[in-house]
């Protein structure tokens, strides 16, 4: 792999001074985790602290679904609708966000969508059956497109040897709200219960806290944030510093691109798992084990807090494994630890105990979520720029 010079910002002369150290188009070249400083680092944290949000809000019903189903009337299979509807509504957000990342920049892209969505989270409050149920959870779903302009930000700051650990953390710490939301959401609700509101109320209530969390998120990337390190896609485009794309052209090359299709199908089969488990393993324990609601949560939350070191993990692994083989390195890493991801989540729908099964999945969990940062390290490589 080609060594990109890196420039301190005490050794550039004439150029624009960083708090990191930088190379020629001022990427930062180190990935220091313990710093907010702007540009790097600050859009570091607010992209993962919304990502965060956004996962608490998609998955806060599926911990609440033994309540949620008792005062809706729903079915088996409208509870699982309801979860793919969630996931659907991500596939079909994540699709344009890219091209609105390309187009407006990830900050703004990333601020609108967080806010827009807000209110579906709100609205599941009042949802009054199996079909509202539906449509909350699938407008909601939509806000885990900050996924995209959370890698798109980080592949724009960060260079090549550093990119896979900033994808990696800043992905794998968002998603630590799908296992955050499985404590958050009975906490909040035993609170409230505790405050004298039947469950059945305190359940629509408790969907106020993802709700607010959210829209103070959006508000913090827009007001703190910055597309690139020399400034916003806006002032970039007026002052000709950067040329300004057109839709056609990014459409046409994010469809004709073969790595894009062939990388989308393979995070398909490692996020969309995870996706699949955060939906139902709450319940899953609670029906098949019969333990409580909290116990639940906790196991469940247990899967999801993973990523809080393996996601990250799987990052930092591909950016190790390429500075001595290169992007060949990248991707022979990135099969061996999905295919074991595969092998663990076979063997977990097979066990029928509590302890191995809590066991099975932690290990599972730490496999399939690693290779979702090992394909962060990957996706900054997929596609030139064409201008």
């Amino acid at each position: 792999m080609e060594n990109v010079p890196a420039f301190s910002a005490t050794e550039e002369s004439g150029r624009k001074k960083f708090a990191l150290p930088v190379d020629s188009e001022h990427k930062a070249t180190e990935f220091r985790l313990f710093s907010v400083a702007a540009p790097h680092m600050r859009a570091f944290h607010l992209s993962w602290i919304s990502f965060f949000a956004c996962f608490v809000s998609t998955f806060a019903a599926p911990p609440l679904l033994p309540i949620i189903r008792d005062d809706l009337d729903l079915t088996a299979t409208e509870i699982g609708n309801a979860g793919i509807a969630a996931v659907s509504g991500a596939v079909f957000a994540r699709v344009a966000m890219g091209s609105a990342c390309d187009l407006f920049g990830p900050r703004l892209a990333s601020a609108a969508l967080t806010l827009l969505t807000a209110p579906a989270v709100y609205c599941s409050s009042i949802a009054s059956g199996p079909s509202t149920f539906l449509l909350v959870r699938f407008f909601t779903g939509f806000s885990l497109a900050t996924f995209v302009s959370t890698q798109f930000w980080m592949s724009s700051l960060f260079s090549a040897p550093v990119v896979g650990t900033a994808n990696g953390v800043a992905g794998g710490w968002g998603n630590l709200g799908g296992g955050a939301t499985q404590l958050i959401m009975p906490i909040g609700f035993e609170l409230i219960l505790k405050m004298g509101s039947d469950k059945f109320t305190a359940w629509r209530i408790a969907f106020f806290i993802p709700g607010l969390f959210q829209m103070l998120c959006a508000y913090g990337i827009f007001f703190l944030g910055q597309d690139l390190p020399d400034g916003n896609y806006a002032q970039l485009h007026k002052s000709g510093d950067k040329h300004k794309d057109k839709f056609s052209k990014v459409l046409y090359h994010a469809v004709t691109n073969y790595r894009g299709w062939i990388l989308a199908l393979t995070y398909g089969y490692c996020f969309g798992v995870e996706l699949a488990i955060d939906n139902i393993i709450a319940q899953y324990f609670y029906d098949r084990f019969n333990v409580s609601l909290h116990t639940a949560g906790i196991i469940a939350a247990s899967f999801g807090l993973a990523n809080f070191f393996s996601r990250p993990g799987g990052g930092m692994l591909s950016d190790i494994v390429a500075r001595r083989y290169g992007m060949r390195g990248r991707l022979w890493a990135l099969w061996s630890v999905q295919t074991l991801g595969g092998i663990f989540c076979i063997i977990l729908g097979k066990v029928g105990t509590l302890g191995v099964s809590v066991a099975v999945m932690l290990i599972f969990s730490v496999f399939v979520q690693a290779a979702c940062g090992l394909t962060f390290g990957v996706v900054p490589f997929v596609s030139r720029r064409y201008d």
